[in-house]
């Protein structure tokens, strides 16, 4: 089956077609990948998600190992390791094989700075179910993101990750024709600035203002169209009323929701999970309260979207 050959689209009373029948890819193009030699690699699902085995993410990379494991990335948009062993140095310092880590200017930091630490349980609820892409209110929101799991339950507590260009694909051609032309604002006040004192809200303001990213981008390494926009950070649409924006925003957020566009990790302590962070979003289950769950993540300087 090909772009060209989905079944017939039903269209629902309120004029909203639904997600095609057909079958996904992780590159969109149909084309088996070139095989990997450094490592194995399982996939998880067929669109999104896969399993590295005899990687050991504390050793050195050499530079034929970090371009296989850049291209499965590219390939899987998620990337999951089984028991790591790595310190917080070890963890940012794997993360400078892709990039600069940065420092979250809002999140709790573990003993090195740009290591992010997110502890929860009894005492702090998760607060992390809502699909996102991480830091989308800064000008070059991350390419990536690195989380790694400290202490998880025994059951629950797993994370999501959905396409997002898998996404954009199941949209009616109309709807994505129209998207390409528009632009949306996103704004951390919307989450962390509720956490702020007035003085310091502003100040992160001045530091982090409100910033305009396409609808759809384009991945700057895959040429795939992307939807960029998320339930977190995305205030609103330019230029339409605000009534539109809102009905529209609901349905673009909603598109993250699709089974069929997923995949789902259960964690152990030392897992490691790897994402592309122009290429997904990810949830958090928070159905584990009050048990403890405690993970530590880098995020990797991106670029602007375009």
């Amino acid at each position: 089956m090909t772009h060209a050959q989905t079944l017939p689209r039903p269209v629902f009373d309120n004029g909203i077609s639904a997600v095609p029948v057909r079958e996904l890819s992780p590159t969109g193009d149909f084309e088996e990948s070139a095989p990997y030699r450094l490592f194995g690699l399982a996939p998880c699902t067929p669109v999104i998600g896969a399993e590295i085995s005899g990687v050991d993410l504390g050793a050195p990379l050499t530079a034929e190992l970090h371009a296989e494991l850049h291209r499965a990335l590219l390939e899987w948009k998620v990337l999951f390791f089984r028991d790591q062993d790595l310190t917080a140095r070890q963890h940012r310092d794997l993360a400078r094989w892709w990039g600069t880590p940065e420092v979250h200017p809002f999140l709790p930091k573990a003993d090195v700075p740009e290591v992010v630490r997110l502890s929860r349980g009894a005492d702090s609820p998760a607060v992390e179910n809502v699909w996102h892409s991480d830091a989308s209110f800064e000008t070059t929101p991350p390419m990536g993101s690195i989380l790694r799991a400290v202490r998880v339950p025994d059951v629950g507590g797993d994370t999501l990750w959905s396409d997002m260009g898998a996404a954009y694909d199941g949209l009616p051609a109309d709807t994505r024709k129209r998207l390409d032309t528009l632009a949306a604002v996103h704004d951390f006040t919307r989450t962390f600035g509720s956490q702020l004192s007035a003085d310091e809200l502003a100040r992160q303001q001045r530091k982090y203002p409100a910033v305009t990213h396409p609808v759809i981008r384009t991945h700057p390494e895959t040429g795939r169209r992307l939807l960029y926009v998320n339930r977190i950070f995305t205030s609103h649409i330019v230029g339409l009323p605000d009534a539109e924006s809102g009905d529209l925003l609901a349905y673009l957020y909603d598109q993250a929701r699709h089974p069929e566009y997923q995949v789902r990790l259960h964690w152990r302590p030392g897992t490691v999970a790897f994402w592309d962070n122009r290429a997904t979003q990810h949830y958090a289950s928070a159905d584990y309260y009050p048990h403890p769950r405690v993970m530590e993540r880098v995020t990797i300087v991106g670029d602007r979207p375009i």
